[in-house]
């Protein structure tokens, strides 16, 4: 418990050890689950649905479909975490481009989320600059040329 403590709160989030379900602390903790990415979802398509149809290639630890905040529907993707490779590997090679309710899926590994680091690389507008800041920019800007 020590070890925990040392590790940083958002560490501790970022492994699902604080606000998370027991499946999400068995598959990062231990590092025996694989992740694919369903892409190519029904709107129809549930959670439930998503996790009995892989769940015939092997243990289904969570299913999750993507929800849009604002219309609380289905932005058409989700995830598949399954207890071992070998059977993440034996869904994705028996599900990629197959129908399920309707729509062909799309399977692939799922990728590591990255950060958009403040908007996506832009700065952030801080509103109108400091006009001390101005004067003092052309005063500098005045005396490099001479």
């Amino acid at each position: 418990m020590a070890a925990l403590a040392r590790i940083g709160g958002r560490h501790l989030k970022s492994v699902c050890l604080i606000n998370s379900s027991a499946s999400c602390f068995f598959t990062q903790r231990r590092g025996v689950a694989s992740k694919l990415f369903i892409g190519g979802l029904s709107f129809c398509t549930t959670e439930q649905g998503l996790s009995e149809a892989f769940s015939k290639c092997g243990q289904v630890v969570e299913a999750q479909i993507v929800m849009d905040r604002v219309s609380d529907r289905s932005k058409g993707f989700g995830f598949v975490t399954f207890a071992s490779a070998d059977e993440a590997q034996k869904a994705l090679m028996e599900f990629n481009g197959q129908q399920l309710n309707g729509r062909t899926i799309f399977v692939d590994y799922a990728k590591a989320k990255q950060s958009l680091g403040g908007g996506g690389g832009y700065p952030i507008a801080r509103g109108p600059p400091d006009p001390a800041v101005i004067a003092a920019t052309r005063t500098t800007e005045t005396s490099k040329s001479d």
